[in-house]
């Protein structure tokens, strides 16, 4: 993958991530977005498939992928965030909601190469 696929491919993870978040917060009238149901029932879901289909569409090294959707959304939080007392803890809850995100991609993008392949 060539420097400008990867600045195209981290824009797409990273917009895609800080976009629901952003949505869902303002759609749900809360400050921070995981405060919200529908963060739960549709943002994160659609967090872990837009990794899904970014690791399918770019497989080399496609576990950054679901990193930069979920750290991007910890972006917006900070940025929007008056009290950075409960950060550090969010981080970590970020690091955590980013597994399903990695693995789904890292699984996508064996289905891509698998089928290059053949």
């Amino acid at each position: 993958m060539d420097r400008s696929t990867t600045r195209c491919a981290y824009a797409l993870a990273m917009s895609g991530g800080a976009c629901l978040w952003l949505a869902t917060a303002m759609m749900s009238g809360r400050t921070e977005a995981w405060d919200a149901s529908s963060y739960w029932t549709v943002a994160y879901p659609l967090a872990i498939i837009w990794s899904g289909w970014l690791g399918y569409r770019f497989p080399e090294r496609s576990w950054r992928w679901g990193v930069a959707v979920m750290f991007a959304q910890a972006g917006v939080l900070m940025v929007s965030s008056s009290s950075y007392g409960l950060l550090p803890l969010g981080l970590i809850l970020f690091g955590v909601l980013a597994l399903p995100t990695i693995g789904l991609a890292n699984v996508m993008a064996k289905l891509r190469l698998r089928h290059d392949v053949q």
